[in-house]
């Protein structure tokens, strides 16, 4: 998970990219923090779609 530190940085970041004031070195930290919400959100999101259990309604009336 993301701390609230590193997700404002995020968005000032992205606030500065939209303002045209964003620096090379800015630029780099943009990047990566970009890369490590994303993997964070992808591993959220697996283990999302790995809890769900299909239940089929006609077998389940059944028993």
């Amino acid at each position: 998970m993301l701390t609230p530190d590193k997700i404002e940085r995020i968005n000032v970041l992205a606030r500065k990219k939209k303002a045209g004031t964003l620096t090379p070195e800015e630029a780099k930290e943009q990047q990566a923090l970009r890369e490590e919400y994303l993997n964070v959100f992808r591993k959220n999101f697996r283990e999302q779609l790995e809890a769900i259990e299909f239940v089929d309604e006609d077998d389940s009336t059944k028993h």
